[in-house]
């Protein structure tokens, strides 16, 4: 029987390549997606023929939304085996100062609560399954961004989160890690300019940005290496070492 893995903000540039990874590789997917269908749609097309996938369209600032696609899956699919919390949002670069509450708010909880909700409703399941939850924090959760500090702040709350509950889980036999992405080409970043990004790269060790790609690898790797856990995975071309 297929392990099931669940991967939120799949219609994404990062969540689909991990959600491809998983698919190629011969698991059973869950996607989940706030309102991109049409993205999901085009992602399930590049899938081999015999994938097994469900598509749920959740939002997940709202906590009832969450409970409600635990119980479609379960009652659809089975149990998770693998659960990647890769959903999350950004704000434009702005002064701590600027930043109000709503954004406060939509950024604690896209990027910290639904994580940690979700994860919570699915523990029975990845105790189960001897399963991993793989997180994606990002470099500025590790070293800090400024003009993006409550980005910064909830992405180190992420590292926080995975590495406690790596510790609560391992006697279950349970893996808990991280992926910290550097600058990844993804829609995220389309509003930086060539020169934004030229300078980026010239500052990067390995001289390019990062593809969704790269860091689907990581998480894949995390996501079945079974003696690691609670670790951070810098995928940032050694921009933060």
């Amino acid at each position: 029987m297929k392990q099931i893995a669940l991967i939120t903000g799949a219609s994404g540039g990062i969540g689909s390549a991990i959600a491809a990874k998983f698919a190629v590789s011969g698991y059973a997917v869950v996607l989940q997606y706030n309102t991109n269908h049409a993205a999901v749609e085009n992602l399930i097309a590049s899938f081999p023929a015999d994938t097994d996938y469900l598509c749920l369209s959740c939002d997940l600032t709202d906590s009832d939304a969450i409970q409600t696609m635990v119980s479609e899956i379960h009652r659809r699919i089975g149990t998770i085996s693998i659960l990647v919390n890769c959903a999350g949002v950004a704000l434009k670069q702005k002064l701590f100062s600027e930043t109000t509450d709503a954004e406060y708010r939509l950024i604690f909880d896209t990027n910290v609560r639904s994580m940690m909700q979700l994860t919570r409703l699915l523990s029975e399941d990845l105790r189960r399954n001897h399963g991993a939850v793989v997180n994606i924090s990002s470099m500025w959760g590790v070293s800090g961004a400024s003009c993006e500090v409550l980005y910064s702040a909830s992405k180190a709350a992420v590292i926080g989160f995975t590495k406690a509950l790596a510790k609560e889980l391992a006697p279950s036999d349970v893996t808990v890690n991280a992926v910290a992405p550097g600058l990844i080409q993804t829609a995220m970043n389309q509003h930086l300019s060539k020169a934004d990004l030229d300078a980026f790269c010239a500052e990067t060790p390995l001289n390019r940005l990062g593809t969704p790609e790269d860091v689907a690898e990581a998480v894949f790797y995390l996501a079945t290496a079974r003696f690691v856990t609670g670790q951070v995975l810098c995928c940032d071309g050694g921009y933060t070492m």
